[in-house]
């Protein structure tokens, strides 16, 4: 892309019509990491709340050194709580590991469930085993979504001492966190994993099935 074109792009994003504005920031896809941070710090303080959403996602998409103390900040210190969960899952597209502390900050700290749940699920993208403390407490969380979170997260950290955790949800009534469960087995391999992925292949929803059968797999088991 030419230096013409982000010109163009960085006086788009300055248009006082939001159309225009969301279509440069979604033009930045297709921008280097380098050309596009700069441009889409510009739309970070926007008035619109959807379109600062899309910027802090594509903080997270677009790695470059700034991204990361920039998410941070957001995570930390912006009023919004969406705004706050985007910063949370923008954390976990980067992969740095640096922030493990700021996540699980995040989650002991923010009152806002939707914060703790992406705070929850970057954790697992972190792929960090220091997460294990945090999100065995996220267990024990009020909201349905976060114990998802938090068991899908325990198998990206492959925390095989989880695994009697999270067996307590194999009979779960929300289909979700069944299917989460034998998918994070597939990545716990032990004898009690096996056991249960073999009883959630027998589940009355085919997603929970599918899932375990193909955890199943993964272990190099027979379902039967």
């Amino acid at each position: 892309m030419n230096h013409l074109t982000l010109e163009q792009l960085a006086t788009q994003l300055e248009s006082e019509n939001l159309r225009d504005r969301m279509v440069a920031l979604a033009s930045l896809r297709d921008v280097p990491a380098v050309d596009a941070v700069p441009l889409i710090k510009k739309v970070l303080e926007d008035d619109n709340l959807q379109l600062r959403s899309m910027a802090v996602f594509a903080l997270g998409v677009k790695a470059t050194d700034e991204c990361y103390p920039i998410l941070v900040k957001l995570l930390e210190n912006d009023p919004d709580y969406g705004i706050r969960a985007d910063a949370a899952g923008a954390l976990g597209y980067l992969e740095d590991i640096r922030a493990f502390e700021a996540l699980s900050r995040a989650f002991y700290e923010d009152t806002d469930w939707l914060v703790r749940f992406s705070a929850a699920v970057a954790l697992g993208n972190l792929k960090d085993p220091r997460a294990y403390d945090v999100l065995i407490q996220a267990l024990d969380a009020k909201e349905v979504v976060v114990h998802q979170a938090a068991i899908a997260a325990l198998g990206e950290i492959k925390a095989i001492d989880a695994v009697d955790h999270i067996l307590r949800f194999a009979q779960s009534e929300d289909w979700l966190v069944r299917q989460r469960l034998a998918e994070s087995l597939g990545h716990l391999p032990s004898p009690k994993s096996i056991s249960a992925l073999k009883y959630l292949a027998k589940d009355n929803h085919n997603h929970v099935s599918e899932a375990a059968l193909h955890s199943l797999k993964n272990l190099g088991e027979n379902p039967n």
